[in-house]
This record gives structure tokens, C-alpha cells and sequence, in this order.
């Protein structure tokens, strides 16, 4: 049994990516913004901390990738 098609479904996704992110300029901006502010303190960054930030960014993509033409 060969994970040739895994591999092929795979690296579609992957090329899709870019695209994505342009489309999601904003949103990645704001949680890369969020994250390093978090982390930029002597206290270790906590999960969910930037929560809002990465559903909107999470959302983004899905929404780009729908739409693309890709």
C-alpha cells in the first residue's frame, strides 16, 4: 500500500499557502503582534493568550482557501 496520495494531497495544500496568507495579511500581523508582545515580558508565554487573534487568523484561512482559485 503506497502514501503516494497523502504525499500528492499533501504538498496541494502546502502550495495553496502563500495564497493564503496574503489574503490573511492582517490577521497574521495582528497574532504575530500579539505573541511577541506576550513573550517580550520575564513571564513565559501561556496557551491562549493571543486565542482571539489565532481564531481570526484560523478563520482567515479557512475562508482563503475556499476561495481560491488555486
Amino acid at each position: 500500500m503506497s502514501g503516494r496520495g497523502v504525499w500528492l494531497r499533501a504538498r496541494a495544500r502546502l502550495r495553496r499557502f502563500p495564497a493564503a496568507l496574503a489574503a490573511c495579511g492582517d490577521q497574521a500581523a495582528a497574532y504575530g503582534r500579539c505573541v511577541a508582545a506576550a513573550a517580550a515580558g520575564p513571564a513565559e508565554l501561556r496557551r491562549d493568550t493571543c486565542l482571539e487573534e489565532f481564531q481570526a487568523l484560523r478563520e482567515c484561512f479557512a475562508r482563503a482557501v475556499r476561495l481560491c482559485p488555486c
